[in-house]
């Protein structure tokens, strides 16, 4: 029997183990197991594989992307590029690592992406929006951070400026009509709350995309949706990015990304 596996902490809001199950059901897969491993710190992390030899790959959330890295053997070329890997196979004893956000965020934004939506904001700086910065490398749309932690005057990461919340206009927000939380902020159970943006200049012209995908529709997207824009949470990205997980388990050699 495989085990496979979610590290994180906490994993309440996680809907991974339930997809991972109900997959393995429907397609009568009797060799893999997935189960949530909740480690509250990342030293944990080592004495996962040593306690159970039938572990075979691990998906990786918050707030452990970035953290784990160090553990790989040979991290991928995305995940060296980007500081975050989501995906870990365990080959002839070494740890693989993966970055499988970047496929399902792509993959989910581009059908709802429309002409006007030119620059966008990223709310969080941790793994996910380390993704989701490649994303918009790749598409060509220029983007910038928002982060709690941004200095007075701005900090800069790569060639994208991160800004605080507190520096947010109404004027930036016209100028940034895709905007995607990165952020937990909003994720079950505290669902009462959202990222602190100034929501009356939102329009009929932004697309806010959530990562979080519990609950399906965040504060953040609800008050999105009043002000008439277009809306998306992360299921469908869990879901691609899953899909591309298990394409990495049970390749025949270690995948090449």
């Amino acid at each position: 029997m495989r085990h496979l596996g979610l590290i994180g902490y906490p994993l309440s809001h996680s809907f991974s183990k339930g997809y991972f199950a109900e997959k393995f059901a429907s397609a009568n897969i009797l060799d893999a197991q997935y189960e949530n491993y909740p480690i509250a710190s990342i030293q944990e992390f080592t004495s996962l594989w040593d306690k159970d030899e039938n572990l075979v790959g691990l998906n990786v959330t918050i707030p452990y992307k970035k953290e784990v890295i160090p553990f790989l053997h040979h991290p991928s070329s995305v995940v060296k590029s980007i500081n975050a890997c989501n995906c870990i196979r365990k080959f002839n004893g070494e740890l693989y690592g993966y970055n499988t956000d970047v496929i399902g965020f792509e993959k989910s934004l581009l059908p709802f992406l429309q002409p006007q939506h030119t620059h966008a904001l990223i709310l969080g700086t941790g793994g996910a929006a380390a993704a989701v910065e490649w994303v918009m490398q790749h598409l060509n749309i220029p983007y910038k951070f928002v982060s709690r932690n941004a200095s007075a005057n701005g900090e800069k990461a790569g060639s994208s400026s991160i800004i605080g919340y507190d520096q947010l206009t109404k004027t930036l927000i016209e100028e940034h009509p895709l905007i995607i939380n990165t952020s937990p902020l909003g994720m079950f159970p505290q669902v009462d709350i959202a990222p602190a943006i100034p929501y009356e200049a939102i329009t009929n012209q932004h697309h806010l995309f959530d990562l979080i995908y519990n609950p399906s529709e965040t504060l953040f997207l609800k008050m999105g949706i009043e002000k008439g824009a277009t809306t998306q949470n992360g299921l469908e990205m869990l879901h691609i990015q899953a899909e591309e997980s298990w394409k990495i388990w049970n390749a025949t050699t270690p995948v090449q990304q």
